[in-house]
């Protein structure tokens, strides 16, 4: 099991990592490190899957806190480990303290890891179209500065999501994006079907964390679409008719 990781992020206290599909217990279609405790998969072997990422992220760490994610722009405070069992709904986590791993569960949507390692604040984040436009980053890095963060020591590392090649949207889709701001037409392309388009949510993303004031900024190139080998895709399953898909993992740490 060895995850994916920015450099951007790299320093003695924190630890990160993008986690693909590959080292884990699942079978069949959730082969094999499944991390989603929503899918149908086998309850006792995603918890098995999570210990595994857990162990291998930070030994130390006491927990692997996520969320019940909702594509909302919602942001919460940890300042101590919650039942995983009864997660807050949300999209983005934000803490100070050792040894609690932060983890973010994606399928094609954008998982962005933040470190302020100064100050030691860390966070993650779920940035899907609607939980971008609607305020999930900014509000992300607005908790961190709350919580005592600098906006200047603040790293953002954009992981393995779909890429826009393979996220074709229909009509409605550009036009919300265009009502909130006319040039947001730059992240989408012409399809060759009739009045569907390909949207870039990495660059989109990218483009947020930028307009938030964010100057260090790192996007990995893998597509979760493309490369069934190695990453789960919401959209990739729905192509193929299949009956449920599993989630990777992206979690962070303070040592």
């Amino acid at each position: 099991m060895t995850p994916l990781t920015s450099s951007i992020l790299h320093h003695p206290t924190i630890r990160h990592g993008f986690y693909t599909r590959k080292g884990g217990y699942s079978t069949g279609l959730y082969n094999a490190l499944n991390c989603a405790q929503s899918s149908d998969d086998i309850t006792s072997t995603v918890m098995k899957n999570r210990q595994a990422v857990r162990m291998n992220l930070n030994p130390n760490a006491t927990s692997l806190c996520g969320l019940s994610q909702i594509h909302s722009n919602i942001v919460h405070f940890l300042d101590k480990e919650w039942d995983s069992r009864n997660s807050p709904k949300g999209d983005a986590m934000v803490t100070k303290q050792k040894n609690i791993a932060l983890a973010i569960l994606t399928a094609d949507c954008a998982p962005v890891l933040f470190s302020d390692p100064i100050n030691g604040v860390i966070a993650a984040a779920h940035a899907g179209w609607k939980g971008a436009k609607t305020g999930i980053l900014e509000n992300t890095l607005d908790m961190m500065c709350l919580q005592g963060a600098e906006r200047h020591h603040i790293a953002a590392a954009i992981g393995p999501a779909i890429s826009q090649e393979n996220y074709e949207v229909g009509p409605e889709f550009i036009e919300s994006f265009t009502k909130q701001k006319a040039n947001y037409h730059i992240f989408f392309k012409d399809s060759p079907k009739v009045d569907h388009h390909f949207f870039d949510l990495k660059a989109f993303v990218q483009h947020r964390l930028k307009e938030a004031g964010l100057h260090q900024i790192a996007t990995m190139p893998n597509d979760t679409y493309a490369d069934q080998n190695n990453f789960f895709s919401y959209r990739r399953s729905t192509h193929k008719s299949e009956k449920d898909y599993g989630r990777q993992i992206s979690v962070i740490t303070i040592l």
